[in-house]
C-alpha cells in the first residue's frame, strides 16, 4: 500500500470517528446506522439544512446507484487525505433529510436469525415533480410544474440477513392501494386514510416520502428500515460522471407519438452507452417499449440498473480523483434520506453491507398485478412475493435449506379459558371485496362455545389483514394469546406481540372470510412467474421495441 493510501485510510477513520463524536458537526447519529441495529427505529432529527428550512419536497428518482456512490464518496475522502475531514463535512451538508414514517403505525422488525443478523429493507423513491429549473427542463409534462410531487418510481431493495443475496420489488406507479393516514411533519396537516383506493404515486404528496414508506408497509407487511430519493437532475449528473451505462434495444426506437407523448429517447438497434439526459430518457420511457405500459418502463429500469452496477464494478474512469469528486458532489446533492442514512459515514457503512452481493444473487422483480381499467392492482401472486421477502427467502431459489422452525410455546402460563378477555376484529376486507358482514361476531361465538366466554366483538374497523393473527400487548398475556390460537387451530407463528392492541385481540383476516374451521393457507417458497424476474448478472437482456415507434 502506498504512503498516500495509508494516510487516506487514516483520514477516513478519523473523519468517521469525528462524525460520531463531534457535537459541532451537528450530524450525530439519529437512530441505528446500517450494519448495527437496523431493527431499531431511528430517532427523528429536526435540524435545518442549508441554512434554513430543509428542502424535503425536491423531486427524486430512485436508482441502485446508492450502493456505488457511497463507495465512491468514501474513496474520494481517502484520496484527499489531510483535507478529507473538511470535505467530508461539506458532503454531509449536501445530503437532505426527511422523516422515515409518517403513518400512525409501524410494522414490527423481523426476528434476528441464529447468528443475530436481520435483513435490511430500503425503499427507493423517484418523483415526477418539476419544481426547479434543472428538473423542469428534464421533465415531461410542464403542467405539473409547482404541483405536489408524486412517486414516479418505487422500488424496495431487500438485503438478506446473511448478506448473501438481494431482492428488488418494483411497484408500478399506477397501482391502486389504500393510502394510510399520514401527518405532515412540517405543518402538522393530517392526510386522512383514503376511503377508496388511490394510485400509489399520490402517497408522496401526503406529507413526503414517509407516507410512501407507510403505504408500502401497510400493503406488504414488510418493515422498512430506510428510504432514499434521487432527483432527475441527479440521475443525469451521475450518469455523466461514470461515463455512461450500456443499454440494449432490439430495433431502432424513437419514443414520441403524433400527440407528443414519449420521453424523446432515440436509439439505433443494438447496445449503446447512454448518459446524461439520454440516460434519464431511458429511465422514463414507456411509449415505444412493448405495450407502452408502466410495466415496460419498470422492466427497462431493471435492465439499466443491472448494467449500471456491472459498469461501476469495472469502469476504470472512477479511478480518476476528479471523476470521483464529481460523482460524490452530484450524488450527495441529489439524495434525500431518512435520519438513519443522513451522513457520508452511514452511506459508507451501507455500501459495505451491499458490496458483497454478487450480481448473480441479485433478483429484480415487478409486483405481480392485473389491470383494473387503465390502472393495476396487486394479485394473489403479489402477496406470495411479499411473503418471501418478509420471511427473508431468496428469490433466486439458491438458499440453503433451512430447518423447519418448531413453534415456540410461551413460558407464560395461560389463564383459564373463561377468564381470558378477547377482542375479535373483522379485518376481512380485500382490495376487491368489502368486509364479510358479521364475521367478528361469528368467530367470537365460536370462541365462546369453546369456553372463551370473555370473547366479544370489537366494533372498531381495523385495517385489512391478509392473514388471521392473534395479537397481545405484553409478555404476561402471551400465554393467553397462544391459548386462543390453539383453540381455533391457528398456527402459533400467527401470534404476535403488538403495541397496537390493549389486550388479547383476534384479528380475523381475508384468509378466513367464512366457515367454522380455520385452514392454514398452503405455502410455496417459489417465486411466482408473474413477478417477471431479471437476474443481476444478465448482460444480454434487450428491450423489445413496439413497431409503431421504430424508424
Amino acid at each position: 500500500m502506498t504512503q498516500s493510501s495509508v494516510q487516506g485510510e487514516g483520514t477516513l477513520q478519523r473523519v468517521r470517528h469525528a462524525d460520531e463524536a463531534s457535537a459541532d458537526a451537528g450530524r450525530a447519529s439519529a437512530g441505528s446506522a446500517p450494519g448495527t441495529s437496523p431493527d431499531t427505529e431511528p430517532e427523528t432529527r429536526t435540524e435545518a439544512l442549508d441554512g434554513g428550512r430543509r428542502s424535503r419536497r425536491a423531486p427524486r428518482r430512485g436508482a441502485r446507484v446508492l450502493r456505488w456512490t457511497a463507495g465512491a464518496v468514501a474513496l474520494l475522502i481517502v484520496g484527499t487525505a489531510g483535507a478529507g475531514y473538511l470535505y467530508y463535512r461539506h458532503l454531509n451538508a449536501n445530503i437532505k433529510e426527511d422523516h422515515l414514517n409518517l403513518g400512525d403505525s409501524d410494522v414490527a422488525a423481523p426476528t434476528p436469525n441464529a447468528a443475530g443478523q436481520t435483513p435490511l429493507n430500503i425503499l427507493l423513491i423517484g418523483s415526477d415533480a418539476r419544481d426547479s429549473e434543472a428538473n423542469q427542463k428534464l421533465g415531461g409534462a410542464k403542467e405539473t410544474f409547482g404541483t405536489p410531487p408524486r412517486a414516479d418510481v418505487q422500488m424496495l431493495l431487500h438485503l438478506s440477513a446473511d448478506r448473501s443475496n438481494m431482492s428488488v420489488i418494483s411497484m408500478p406507479r399506477d397501482t391502486l392501494v389504500q393510502i394510510p393516514k399520514c401527518t405532515d411533519p412540517d405543518d402538522g396537516h393530517v392526510y386522512e386514510a383514503s376511503d377508496n383506493r388511490d394510485m400509489t404515486n399520490v402517497s408522496l404528496s401526503h406529507g413526503g416520502p414517509g407516507c410512501t414508506v407507510a403505504t408500502w408497509q401497510e400493503l406488504t407487511g414488510i418493515h422498512i428500515d430506510h428510504f432514499v430519493m434521487v432527483d432527475f437532475a441527479g440521475v443525469v449528473s451521475m450518469a455523466d460522471a461514470i461515463g455512461g451505462v450500456p443499454v440494449c434495444v432490439d430495433a431502432n426506437i424513437r419514443s414520441r407519438d403524433s400527440q407528443g407523448h414519449g420521453s424523446g429517447l432515440q436509439l439505433e438497434e443494438g447496445t449503446h452507452p447512454v448518459k446524461g439526459e439520454q440516460a434519464l430518457q431511458w429511465l422514463r420511457t414507456r411509449y415505444g417499449f412493448g405495450d407502452g405500459s408502466d410495466l415496460q418502463r419498470a422492466k427497462a429500469q431493471h435492465m439499466y440498473m443491472n448494467s449500471l452496477v456491472r459498469e461501476l464494478r469495472t469502469n476504470a474512469t472512477l479511478s480518476s480523483p476528479n471523476k470521483l469528486r464529481k460523482l460524490a458532489e452530484e450524488a450527495t446533492r441529489a439524495l434525500t434520506v431518512d435520519p438513519g442514512l443522513n451522513s457520508v459515514k452511514k452511506l459508507y457503512d451501507l455500501s459495505n453491507e451491499l458490496r458483497g452481493v454478487a450480481p448473480d444473487r441479485v433478483t429484480m422483480t415487478t409486483m405481480p398485478n392485473r389491470y383494473v381499467g387503465a390502472r393495476v392492482e396487486p394479485t394473489e401472486d403479489a402477496e406470495q412475493l411479499f411473503r418471501l421477502v418478509r420471511e427473508d427467502i431468496a428469490l433466486d431459489g439458491k438458499d440453503k435449506k433451512k430447518k423447519k422452525k418448531t413453534e415456540q410455546v410461551s413460558s407464560d402460563p395461560a389463564a383459564p379459558d373463561a377468564e381470558i378477555a378477547v377482542q375479535v376484529q373483522n379485518a376481512t376486507r380485500t382490495d376487491v371485496l368489502g368486509p364479510a358482514n358479521g364475521r367478528a361476531t361469528e368467530v367470537a361465538g365460536l370462541l365462546a362455545r369453546q369456553g372463551f366466554t370473555g370473547a366479544v366483538f370489537d366494533p372498531l374497523t381495523p385495517p385489512a389483514e391478509k392473514r388471521t393473527v392473534v395479537r397481545f400487548p405484553s409478555a404476561d398475556l402471551e400465554g393467553d394469546a397462544q391459548a386462543v390460537a390453539r383453540a381455533l387451530k391457528i398456527p402459533l407463528s400467527a401470534v404476535q406481540r403488538s403495541t397496537d392492541v390493549s389486550g388479547v385481540t383476534l384479528v380475523v383476516g381475508a384468509d378466513w372470510r367464512e366457515g367454522t374451521t380455520y385452514k392454514v393457507p398452503a405455502r410455496s417458497d417459489k417465486l411466482p412467474d408473474t413477478a417477471d424476474a431479471l437476474n443481476g448478472a444478465d448482460d444480454e437482456a434487450c428491450m423489445h421495441v413496439n413497431p409503431g415507434f421504430t424508424w
